[in-house]
This record gives C-alpha cells, structure tokens and sequence, in this order.
C-alpha cells in the first residue's frame, strides 16, 4: 500500500473520530439547552420560586468550578478519558430522570431541584475538563482553531433552537416532564462517546503529588502574560453570564409578562449571537489578528449589553433580544480565540490542568454573578438588576487593556 494511501486512511479516520465526537456533544448540548429552560422554569411557575431561590439555583448548575474545579485536571489526567466521560453522561442522566419521578409522585421539592443541579454540576465539570482536553488529541494542530469554531458554531445552533424547544415542551407537557429530553440526550451522548477510540494525555510521574500537580496548572496561568489576562477577562464575562443566567427568566416572566414559549424563544437568541460570532471568528481573526478580535467583539458587545433592560412589554422583549444576541457575539469571539491559544500555548502534559484551572477561576464565577443577581434582583428589582448586569459587561475589557494583549496583532505574536 503506498504512502498516499495510508495518509488518506489515517485522514478518514481522523474525520470519522471527530463527527463522532461532535454528534455526541451535539446531542448532549441539545438536551442541555432544553434544562437551561426547564429548571428554572420548574423553580419559579412550578414551585413558585423566590427571586434569591432562582438565584440560588442557577449557582448550583455551576458552583461546582469552585468546590472541584482545579483537582479535576488531575483527575482527568489520571483516568481514561472515554470512560470517565462516559460515567458523568449517565451519572447526570439519572439525576434528571429523578425530577419527573418525584413530579408525578408529588414529592417534587425545590430542594430535590437542587441537589439535581448540583450532582449535575459536578459531573459538567469533570465532562468538560476531559471533553477539552480529548479534541486537540483527536484534531490535528493547524486544524484546531476550525474546529474550535465549528464546535462553538454547533453549541450556538442548539442555545438557539434548544431554549425555544425547551420553552414548547414546558408550554405542551409542563416544566418537570421536559427534562426528559436532557436525560435521554445524555444517554445518547454515552453511546455515542462508548464508540471512540481511546486516548491518553501525557501522564506526570505517578509519584506527583496532587497539591504540585495543581500548583503547576495555577502557576503556568497565573503567571503567563497572555494566558493570565485572557482568564481574568473571561472571569468578568462569566460573572455577567451567570447574572444573566439568574435574571432573565425572572426579567422575562415578571417583569415582560412573556409566556413560557415566548421564553424560551428570547432566551434562544443567545444562541443566534453566539452562531453569529462562531461563523465571523475565523475571518475576523484573519483580517484583525486574534488580539484585536477579542478586543473590538468585547467592546462592540458590551455596548449592545444596554439594550437588554431598555423597554416594557413587545418592546422590552425586541431590545432583550437584541442586547442578548449582540453581547453573546463578543462573548463567543473572546472564548474562541483564547481557547485555541490555551490548547495550542500549553505543554500537552499540562493542558488539561490549564483547562481545569482556567475553568475553575472563569466558570467559578458564573455562580457568584447569579447569586448576587438573585440578591440584586430581590432587593432592587429584576429590572435595576439587569442594568447593573449590562453594565459589568465592559469589565472584561480593564484586563485586556491593561496587558500586553492591547499590543498585540495576534495572541501568538508575543514572544
């Protein structure tokens, strides 16, 4: 057999490896785009929520970065990929099952739907951090940034028509049974993930201990001139995410009087933006170089931040839909490019735990900007909370600006 046709072989493998990987993810993000809705959905129309609880159990869906976020690197680093991702699919299939059997029970309690959001959060955590590292051993290099972009193409496509999905089934078949479909996407996902090959990261020394091995991942991002602002800039972002994850079904039920399917809709248009900005990536890139990328899209987003609180009824619900779309565009745009360097700047026998470290400090504060929406909204009003949370959309720039990212043409471009 000659050389061409062994290169071909390895290349059709390797296409064939990753749409596996990406229908399993797809399938799961479908399924997690519907909870996105439903959970907080069961809190306030099933359960009748206050605005601190919705706050409260948006944080669970993520607290779990905080508690396990930086020893999860080592974990994953240690145990086989496939299976560990694997065991979590099924691990948060079971915890959802669990909500439609205590419904038709009707035990269903908010502190049921907590512990659910919280079991699930700590499977997401592991999932993620081996998910992240599994596709730059599957994708070869030069092709990465592609492929980064396509996943997030894919994950904006599911945000737009899986919150909408999700708003519908709540509508036809009530809040509880709609998490039905995540369960089910999970299981699917599992197969699918059972069919990959498997694939191991560079393993430290078995005589490593894990408090060095964590110290290692902290220091590498903390200390690298690019990386370090890139995560501190993503924190800021993520702080609003995760404000925005607690106020808009509050903003949008009581504040907009918008139905549960007019919900999911608005809420979807998250999706439409962050499409907008996975497709624009590759070229923006191109044409400015990341660096100037990441720092036009945040500035560019922030500014449409200010649409989302403006108005009342039809009005209020066109500028949310407008400010939610223009900020997840910048949001999309930052996450891909300092992905792709952080996968491609890191030492392979690092990357998972500068994955996980990254995540424990960006994602970690997803919860505490839906705690202190939650708060916010309950003493100020779900309105004057939104202000505030478009507001702190421009913060993610002071770290960008302040280091050497402002100088530079392309992330990679410093030495």
């Amino acid at each position: 057999m000659g050389t061409d046709s062994l290169t071909g072989e390895r290349t059709t493998s390797t296409h064939r490896i990753f749409w596996t990987y990406w229908s399993a993810g797809t399938v799961s993000s479908v399924g997690d785009a519907v909870t996105s809705v439903a959970l907080p959905l069961v809190a306030v129309t099933a359960l009748h929520a206050s605005a601190l609880e919705v706050g409260v159990l948006a944080a669970a869906s993520w607290v779990a970065w905080l508690v396990i976020g930086l020893p999860a690197g080592v974990v994953v680093t240690r145990l086989p990929l496939r299976g560990t991702q694997v065991a979590m699919d099924l691990v948060r299939a079971a915890a959802l099952v669990s909500l439609p059997l205590a419904g038709w029970l009707g035990s269903l309690t908010f502190v049921h739907l907590l512990l659910v959001a919280l079991v699930i959060s700590f499977a997401n955590v592991v999932f993620s951090v081996g998910n992240t590292t599994f596709l730059p051993a599957i994708v070869p290099r030069e092709e990465l940034n592609n492929r980064n972009s396509l996943m997030s193409a894919t994950h904006a496509t599911t945000q737009m028509g899986g919150p909408a999905l999700g708003g519908l089934l709540v509508q036809l078949v009530g809040a509880v049974a709609a998490v039905l479909v995540d369960a089910v996407s999970y299981l699917v996902s599992a197969v699918l993930l059972g069919r990959l090959p498997a694939r191991e990261v560079p393993q430290p020394p078995r005589e490593a201990r894990v408090g060095a091995m964590i110290r290692e991942g902290w220091h590498f991002v903390s200390r690298h001139p690019v990386v370090g602002p890139c995560t501190w800039a993503a924190t800021a972002v993520n702080f609003a995410c995760g404000a925005l994850m607690a106020l808009a079904p509050l903003y949008l039920v009581r504040v907009l009087d918008a139905p549960a399917a007019l919900v999911g809709i608005l809420i979807a248009t998250e999706g439409i933006g962050a499409l907008l900005g996975a497709a624009v990536t590759p070229r923006l890139t191109r044409t400015l170089g990341s660096a100037r990328s990441i720092l036009l899209a945040g500035l560019v987003g922030a500014c449409l931040a200010l649409l989302m609180p403006l108005g009342s009824g039809v009005t209020g619900m066109v500028m949310f839909a407008l400010g939610n779309a223009g900020f997840a565009t910048g949001v999309v745009i930052l996450s891909i490019n300092t992905r792709t360097y952080r996968q491609t700047e890191s030492p392979p026998e690092l990357l998972a735990r500068v994955m996980a470290t990254v995540r424990f400090v960006s994602w970690g504060a997803i919860p505490a900007g839906a705690l202190a929406a939650g708060a916010t909204a309950q003493l100020l009003g779900p309105r004057t909370a939104l202000w505030l949370t478009a507001a702190a959309a421009f913060v993610p720039l002071v770290p960008l600006w302040l280091s050497p990212v402002r100088r530079l043409r392309d992330l990679s471009d410093h030495a």
